[in-house]
């Protein structure tokens, strides 16, 4: 065991618990919107809600799950790990292949937008062909004509796009459904306006507030208000719950897990989730242009011990995607932990021992994630260790959202990168493509003509069974060989709840389905 190894298991990383001097801020009372009880959920939140409030413009977990309460999708997915394509519908009722382009949805009737919309087949349209403009996002395969056969039934056409419609079966479960008189006027990023169990009402400060839906097609939420409160640290949550002014909270750490598990009135749920956190290299960025310094990185980290740091709150993965995700089972070549390999690939670079190497940044995050702090310093321990001139620089995560991504112009700040990526599909593309596709390549810079085909060819197959083969053996192979990312490990979500809440359902990416929840 190395010096290094030995003194962070011996550190106390992995001891914390609840500060008590931790505070909570005023604006976080109950109080009833006018007319109502004061039967409300509030969630308080690891990430702020900021920006505009088109779906399309969404890439942080926050903004997402906010998403699940207000909008709707054509099919929910349950993710779970024996099954990750299962399907339920939402608002279709079924769907069917008709070729190889064309895929057929029919829609269910008697659904309503929160503005009194009926909702139909020209909201699905002007969804999916305005989601799917290229630049717009980086979640979706390319753009898609969509015909609409009747006012409850589409056909979504991609015959002039290069790719299959089969690309949106799992996708159709991501996608929030706006109104199609939202898009042509501009409202959507105004005003939220879905068909969720929940309407948006005001934001106000650091909270966005919602209220039941009473035209909701599964039935009114029991639930009456539900509000979405930001508060940025972990311990000030904690508090919030064991003082009732949280109802439900997110991204516990391990300790803090172990702590709320033991305590009466509270408890707490764990769910493998769709998120991996990565350490991105900037790979448009010398000295991480080389992939053999990449690879050194890689084998100078013990992701063992990153999860020993975890606990509770990491699951072991030696994927580019989550187990819940398709295609997400460990790759054979990823890379491992060999200091020797490290050392070698070191001096075959022309850096021996890491001299001459100029010293790297490693950026991470602080309140949001578990353990981010704790198990950057072991990372930047390790590397150097083996001859790394690594800089940590650990930000609150409204700084470090700003720094993440690559610029238009410029040049991206740091040189490795800690982020996650969760996304509400089984559905491998969205992390597979915005991550390594050299069209998008949002974090890493990374274009590589050989991922790219790969990539490409397994979207263009159109057999479930056919594609998942050709990410397995095609994608994940060459994605480990190339190391444009580490993923260091699957998260687990931890939630500490009331323990009188009942009925609440915890997906995978984030979001919760509270339109069933009720007190007991």
């Amino acid at each position: 065991m190395s010096a290094t190894r030995r003194s962070f298991l011996k550190s106390g990383l992995a001891l914390g618990g609840i500060a008590a001097t931790s505070q909570l801020s005023a604006p976080f009372v109950r109080t009833a919107l006018a007319g109502q009880s004061s039967n409300s959920v509030i969630f308080a939140s690891g990430e702020p809600l900021t920006g505009n409030w088109d779906p399309t413009s969404h890439t942080i977990l926050g903004q997402i799950n906010f998403e699940g309460y207000v909008f709707g999708r054509l099919t929910k997915t349950p993710m779970r790990p024996e099954n990750p394509s299962e399907i339920q519908y939402e608002l279709a009722t079924g769907h069917k292949v008709i070729s190889e382009n064309i895929l057929e949805w029919t829609l269910r009737q008697g659904i309503t937008f929160h503005n009194g919309k009926p909702f139909k087949a020209e909201d699905v349209k002007a969804t999916f062909e305005y989601a799917s403009q290229p630049g717009k996002s980086a979640w979706y395969p390319g753009p898609v004509d969509v015909e609409i056969v009747d006012d409850y039934t589409v056909r979504l056409n991609t015959e002039n796009h290069g790719y299959p419609a089969t690309a949106y079966i799992l996708l159709a479960s991501f996608l929030p459904i706006m109104s199609a008189e939202d898009i042509a006027d501009g409202a959507i990023s105004q005003t939220p306006n879905g068909t969720g169990p929940f309407k948006f009402v005001e934001q106000r400060g650091d909270e966005t507030i919602m209220a039941a839906f009473d035209d909701f097609h599964e039935g009114r939420p029991i639930i009456d208000e539900f509000r979405f409160a930001y508060m940025g640290d972990a311990n000030t949550r904690v508090l919030a719950l064991l003082g009732g002014e949280a109802d439900i909270i997110e991204r516990l750490e391990p300790e803090q897990h172990d702590t709320l598990a033991e305590r009466d009135g509270v408890r707490v749920k764990r769910t493998v989730s769709t998120e991996n956190k990565y350490l991105h290299f900037r790979c448009n960025k010398a000295p991480f242009d080389d992939v053999r310094l990449r690879k050194a990185v890689c084998h100078a980290i013990d992701r063992d011990l990153i999860t020993e740091i975890l606990g509770a709150a990491g699951h072991a993965s030696s994927s580019y995607v989550s187990p819940v995700k398709l295609g997400g089972s460990d790759i054979a070549n990823y890379p491992t932990y060999d200091p020797e390999e490290s050392q070698r690939l070191l001096a075959e670079a022309g850096y021996p021992r890491g001299n001459g190497l100029p010293e790297l940044e490693y950026i991470t995050s602080t309140g949001f994630y578990p353990k981010t702090k704790e198990y950057g310093e072991l990372i930047t321990a390790l590397l150097q260790e083996q001859g790394f001139n690594v800089k940590l620089t650990v930000l609150e995560t409204a700084a470090w959202l700003e720094r993440i991504y690559q610029p238009e112009s410029g040049e991206a700040p740091g040189h490795l990168v800690d982020v996650g990526w969760a996304t509400g599909s089984p559905e491998p593309d969205l992390v597979l493509r915005p991550m390594w596709h050299s069209s998008q390549s949002l974090i890493t810079g990374f274009e590589d003509a050989e991922v790219d085909a790969a990539l490409d060819a397994q979207q263009a197959e159109g057999d479930p069974a056919a594609r998942l083969k050709l990410i397995e053996e095609g994608v994940m192979p060459k994605l480990a060989d190339k190391v444009p990312s580490l993923s260091l490990f699957t998260s687990v979500l931890i939630h500490g709840m009331q323990s009188n809440l009942e009925g609440a359902y915890f997906y995978p990416n984030g979001p919760i389905d509270l339109s069933k929840a009720s007190y007991t």
